[in-house]
């Protein structure tokens, strides 16, 4: 069997189909599409009855195995991981409070001790004060003392060399006088004279 096909110059087309005898038979493009139209046949997109109900028994297998065993399990995986993420948050804000109190009792701890350095420091400076005013009060008395001791010595030599001077101007006045008059004056009198003349003592 021989099958020919013509374009024409229209567009169209001529299928000539030969048997084995040599008679040709001639059919054209509408023929062709006239045939094709008429068997028709399944649709390739249209699924079929036993396609739609394996595809409905697996989705229902699906769901119901989502339902029975899939779902719990996620659930109950979700529940423990948010059981333990609430557990180690709270666990967190224990360690924080905690950590909190902590800090508290460091500060007020600290603030105890630098109060009480603080006063230590202060009666340690009050003590120092009082141990200096003291030395310098016992200073000060001694040297007040050993000044009233100097004066008094002083004092002692002033009167012990004025006493020397009135003696030895009360001699050199009597040997004077006996050598102008030819006698010795009495001691006792021209000693006061002397003192009389020479009220404020010697001048050191």
């Amino acid at each position: 069997m021989l099958i020919a096909v013509t374009y024409e110059r229209d567009g169209s087309f001529e299928v000539r189909i030969g048997a084995e005898d040599g008679e040709d038979e001639a059919t054209t493009g509408e023929q062709i599409d006239e045939g094709l139209a008429a068997d028709e046949g399944p649709s390739p997109i249209a699924p079929e009855t036993k396609e739609i109900l394996w595809g409905l028994g697996a989705f229902l297998v699906f769901l119901i195995a989502m339902r029975l065993y899939l779902v719990p399990r996620v659930k109950k995986g979700m529940v423990a991981r948010y059981g333990k993420i609430t557990g180690e948050r709270e666990e967190a804000d224990a360690v924080t409070a905690s950590a909190e109190r902590d800090v508290a009792e460091y500060q007020e701890a600290l603030a105890a001790v630098r109060a009480e350095a603080t006063k230590r420091i202060d009666a340690a400076r009050q003590t120092l004060d009082a141990e200096r005013s003291d030395k310098l009060t016992e200073v000060n008395a001694r040297i007040a003392e050993r000044r009233g001791a100097a004066a008094a010595q002083a004092e002692e030599a002033r009167a012990a060399a004025r006493d020397s001077v009135e003696a030895a101007a009360a001699d050199v006045a009597g040997r004077a006088t006996e050598l102008a008059i030819g006698r010795r004056p009495d001691a006792a009198a021209v000693r006061r004279v002397v003192a009389d003349l020479s009220p404020t003592g010697v001048q050191q």
